[in-house]
């Protein structure tokens, strides 16, 4: 099976410093084989730091964002190619932070699928700051049918 890589890169900025923008290669439907990449970029806003997100009293890039951040860059490496009507669920991280990050920073998030084991994801990830590593690890996810998987959500 061919893999093609889907990409994300930052182009607007939202008020909270936040990027998103389109996959710039489309897979087809299930199309989940290792070597899928994406990313995720950042600039560091107040709302981002350890004292905003209330994991730390000093204000450079908190845990919770970093986290959040290599998680949209998984999301973004498998968007094109898990299929319709199908999304990923995170289940698992496994994250070393670093280095600090200041207000102003631009960080980015590189995240490569690993392994596909059955609905099961796991990729490498990386968030860097220039040339700085900022945290390294690895992010399992889960193929889910959409609809069922909220259905159960509103049960429980």
């Amino acid at each position: 099976m061919e893999s093609a890589a889907t990409e994300r890169t930052v182009t607007d900025q939202t008020a909270a410093g936040q990027t998103a923008t389109e996959p710039t290669a489309v897979a087809s439907a299930d199309a989940l084989a290792p070597g899928l990449t994406g990313t995720a970029t950042l600039t560091v806003t107040e709302a981002d730091t350890a004292v905003a997100l209330r994991s730390g009293d000093v204000p450079v890039l908190g845990t919770p964002r970093v986290v959040a951040l290599a998680e949209e860059a998984t999301v973004a490496a498998v968007a094109s190619a898990v299929g319709p009507g199908r999304t990923t669920v995170g289940t698992r991280v496994d994250l070393e932070h670093l280095a600090p990050s200041v207000l102003g920073a631009t960080v980015v998030a590189h995240a490569r699928l690993e392994a596909v084991d059955g609905r099961r994801l796991t990729f490498a990830v990386s968030v860097v700051d220039g040339a700085t590593e900022v945290a390294r690890g690895r992010v399992d996810r889960v193929v889910v049918e959409r609809e069922r998987f909220l259905a159960r959500a509103v049960r429980q």
